[in-house]
Order: C-alpha cells, then sequence, then structure tokens
C-alpha cells in the first residue's frame, strides 16, 4: 500500500473507466465527481477519446487518455470464453496494465476507483501491481442471467484478490459478489434538470396521454413486454406510447422486430420510437407514465429514479434495484417482471385515476430527492477515509 497522505494535502483519488461514451456508468460518475471534487483530488484516466472527456473537463475535472487497443477495449461480455476470446486482446491486456500502474505511480494516486467491470479487472491488476488500495465500483449484476458464466466466475475469483473493497449500485448487485470483508451499498445520484419540474395531476388539456419507455433497445430490457401490455390496455385508444432509445451493439435484430411487432399488434399509429435522445429531461417531462419493464433484475435502474425526480409517476419491475428504489403504491408501483397483464391493468388504472397519478408524482420526487450527488459523495469518501486509514 502506498503511504497515507500527509496532513498537508487532500486524498488523491484516480478513477479509471475503460471507455469514453455517455452511457450509464459513465453518467453516473459525471453526476457525483464535481461534488467528489471539492473534497478530494480527483482525475480521471480513459481508455478512449469520446464525449465524456469533453463533458469532464467542461466540469472542470482532470482527464488523460490512455488510449486503450480496440480489440481489448471492445470485448463483449459474451466473449468472455478463453476459445472466444480475440488473442489480440490477450497481447494488449499486460502492456496497458504495466503502462497505467507507470501512470497510476506518476499520479501519486493514493486510492484507484474503477468505475466499469472491465476497468475493474485492468485498473485493479494495475493498481495492485504499484501497491496502490483499489475500489472497485460494481454497477452490473454478477450473476448467470445478466453476464456469461465465464465472466461471472471470472469475476467473483477476482474480486477476492484485486480490490481493497467494493462499492455496488445496490444490494441486488452487491449480493451477486462473494461475501467481502470491505463492501458497502452506495446508490447512484440522480441530478434533475435545473428547470424545476411540476407533478402532473392530468394529462395537459392541449395533447394527448403519453406512456413512455426509456432505455437502449435490448431484449432484457423488455420493450416487447411494454408493447404487449400497451395494446392490451390502449389498443385503439387516444392514448400514445413512446420507446426513447436506440439499439447499440449488436442488438439491431431485436428492434426491428420491436417495430414488426407494433405492425402485429394494431398499435402502429400510437407508438413512436424516438431513437437516443441526449437530453432525457426533455423526454421525460412530456410523459404522463414512465415504465420500466426489465425482465430479470436490474442492477440499480438509473431511469426509474430520473422518473421520480422529474414528477412522472413510475411503474417498475419489482425485482432489483427498482424494488430497493420504490415502495410500491406509496412513489411508484411495482409490477411482476414480464407479466403483460398485470402491467397492462397498472397501466389502465393510472390512466384512469388522476389523483393516484398526482400522489405518485409527489412521493416519487421525495424520495428521489434523498439521491444527491452531494450525498453520494459524502458517503464515498467517507469510505475511502476507512480504506486508507486501514493498517
Amino acid at each position: 500500500m502506498t503511504d497515507r497522505p500527509s496532513a498537508d494535502r487532500r486524498l488523491r483519488v484516480v478513477f479509471v473507466d475503460h471507455v469514453a461514451r455517455l452511457s450509464g456508468a459513465e453518467l453516473a460518475l459525471l453526476n457525483i465527481l464535481p461534488s467528489l471534487a471539492a473534497e478530494v483530488d480527483v482525475q480521471v484516466v480513459l481508455g478512449e477519446d469520446g464525449p465524456l472527456v469533453d463533458r469532464l473537463r467542461d466540469s472542470g475535472i482532470p482527464t488523460d487518455v490512455m488510449p486503450m487497443a480496440s480489440s481489448l477495449r471492445d470485448v463483449r461480455k459474451e466473449k468472455t470464453s478463453p476459445g472466444d476470446l480475440d488473442p489480440r486482446a490477450l497481447v494488449h491486456l499486460p502492456r496497458y496494465v504495466a503502462r497505467l500502474s507507470r501512470r497510476l505511480r506518476a499520479l501519486d494516486a493514493d486510492l484507484v476507483h474503477t468505475n466499469s467491470l472491465k476497468a475493474a479487472l485492468y485498473g485493479g491488476a494495475a493498481a495492485r501491481l504499484v501497491h496502490i488500495p483499489a475500489v472497485w465500483h460494481l454497477r452490473d449484476r454478477i450473476a448467470p442471467d445478466y453476464l456469461p458464466r465465464s465472466a461471472v466466475a471470472l469475476v467473483r475469483s477476482a474480486s477476492r484478490t484485486l480490490p481493497t473493497a467494493v462499492v455496488a449500485n445496490s444490494r441486488t448487485t452487491l449480493d451477486t459478489l462473494p461475501r467481502l470483508d470491505h463492501s458497502w451499498v452506495v446508490y447512484n445520484a440522480v441530478a434533475p434538470d435545473p428547470a424545476p419540474s411540476i407533478p402532473r395531476s392530468a394529462p395537459q388539456v392541449a395533447r394527448e396521454s403519453v406512456v413512455g419507455l426509456v432505455g437502449r433497445l435490448a431484449p432484457w430490457k423488455g420493450q416487447h413486454v411494454f408493447l404487449d401490455a400497451f395494446a392490451e390496455a390502449f389498443r385503439g385508444t387516444e392514448v400514445r406510447g413512446r420507446i426513447i432509445g436506440s439499439a447499440i451493439f449488436d442488438e439491431n435484430q431485436y428492434a426491428n422486430a420491436l417495430r414488426r411487432q407494433v405492425e402485429r399488434l394494431g398499435i402502429s399509429g400510437q407508438i413512436e420510437f424516438r431513437g437516443f435522445r441526449a437530453h432525457i429531461w426533455t423526454e421525460l417531462a412530456e410523459l404522463d407514465v414512465l415504465v420500466h419493464c426489465s425482465v430479470i433484475p436490474e442492477p440499480f435502474g438509473q431511469v426509474v429514479l430520473e422518473g421520480m425526480a422529474a414528477g412522472v409517476p413510475v411503474i417498475a419491475s419489482g425485482a432489483g434495484g427498482p424494488a430497493e428504489l420504490i415502495t410500491s403504491g406509496v412513489d411508484g408501483i411495482l409490477t411482476a417482471p414480464g407479466d403483460v397483464p398485470e402491467l397492462a391493468a397498472t397501466l389502465r388504472r393510472l390512466h384512469d385515476d388522476a389523483g393516484l397519478r398526482a400522489e405518485l408524482a409527489v412521493a416519487g420526487q421525495r424520495r428521489a430527492s434523498e439521491f444527491t450527488p452531494e450525498r453520494t459523495a459524502a458517503k464515498l469518501i467517507s469510505i475511502y477515509r476507512e480504506i486508507i486509514s486501514a493498517p
């Protein structure tokens, strides 16, 4: 372990991530870094250039790009079996770990905080080489319904040796690792749009009622469940549905299947595919109900928290992170994952009950206000200090 920081300087924490894209883990990091930087010296090291770099630097966060070979950076979780890995990735890995370890030493890091699953592995190894304590920030469930069994075995094994401590984004996520001596649940923060949102008790008179789902188009996210439930609840009515998000990786086939499903269900005139939208708060402001319907437990469910913060009544799958965020019937409604009839009935119930929508919206905003960047940063800083002060 490195020497403890002297009393005349602040703790120095280096954050490591393999990508610079504006996806869930990276946006979660962006939310909290300014609050962390008020108390500790922070530095970010990314494995590629991209939009996150400018966003971080615009926020005053020192950011380095240490390019990683694409054959290593872009390894898919489905390709983690030894026979599936690109040999070039295996060649590049030890070289990159060595480079990163030298960079960590040059930055005089007191602690390394890895922000993605890939970064946990190579960043944890680099920190171990130069005897710097490492915190894994776990944002993925390490379970065979979410990751390939080979990846589950690898990460669970590595969790016993590489990190000094593990921070997970939910109890659901943490429970998928072996029991560790130093582990904490630290929920993601939400940073609402500065424009105030007002809970809606009824759809605006000037437009139709709109229910929507936000997230990347992927089978486990359950857009097909949403479409079946929407058709059962609202086919042939004035209600409109929106699917906000786009396909990434190799999921275009699923996106095309969703469009065929809309045609088959006879709701093509009611459903709009909005694609990727950079400003999620604008999209949320136009919804009367937000639906989350992942068919397997979600590690956290950032969009659920964002919907609550925006004053939108939320219906969410009652498993994983969303079930830790929502008290069903109080600040949102939970439904069984993949249960089309239950989701359809809940959609109709909220459509018909303006008072319930208003109650859920107000209570949801109150609940979301507990997840501020400042509170999350304070919890992380207390964890850092505990790690650094440990014998």
